[in-house]
């Protein structure tokens, strides 16, 4: 009886031993991942009549993992958030552009998901350039702003556009890190 207890010790010891290494490794893992990198590189607001353009120059890097599943099919989705005004009164308006690879065709498509704007391209490094200059409608709310108004803008990954199995992985993940420090401007560069 008191050698049986020793071997199910024994076994439960290594068991544990090899939970803990597996979990050991894994934090490594995650912990040599570099994140990708995303940048406002600048970004004014057009008005032409009764209508508003968001031009935005966006500096972005995606990291191995993004890159890989963008390279799989799966489509990255980028956020834009623009808010004008203080806080308390802000008008906002959400902008979503897709990335998204399509292994038949051999293309990269940067799609604006708010209009049938899709441009195509034909390498990944073509596709992530093309984020310099985006051209994005606004709500006509942004044709009315006086000169005065501060502007802010950025913008991140939404992991909520990501398949189920990747959700979880954006939201821990440093690998899956991407986001932008707001970009404000003054009115005098409006």
């Amino acid at each position: 009886m008191v050698s049986t207890m020793r071997c199910s010790k024994n076994i439960a010891e290594r068991v544990l031993a090899l939970i803990a290494g597996a979990l050991l490794a894994g934090c490594g893992a995650i912990a040599q991942q570099t994140p990708g990198t995303l940048a406002v590189r600048d970004a004014r607001v057009d008005v032409a009549g009764d209508a508003a353009t968001l031009d935005l120059g966006l500096d972005c890097r995606l990291s191995g993992p993004m890159q890989d599943a963008l390279d799989h099919g799966i489509p990255i989705t980028l956020r834009v958030d623009l808010r004008a005004g203080s806080w308390a009164h802000a008008n906002a308006a959400v902008k979503r552009i897709e990335l998204r690879y399509f292994p038949l065709s051999r293309r990269y498509q940067l799609h604006d998901l708010d209009v049938a704007e899709v441009r195509s391209y034909a390498t990944p490094g073509y596709l992530v350039a093309a984020l310099g200059s985006l051209r994005l409608g606004l709500p006509k709310a942004f044709a009315s702003l006086p000169p005065s108004t501060p502007l802010q803008v950025s913008a991140r990954i939404d992991p909520s556009a990501l398949p189920g199995a990747l959700r979880l992985p954006a939201l821990f993940e440093p690998a899956w890190r991407l986001a932008s420090a707001d970009f404000a401007w003054t009115p005098a560069a409006r």
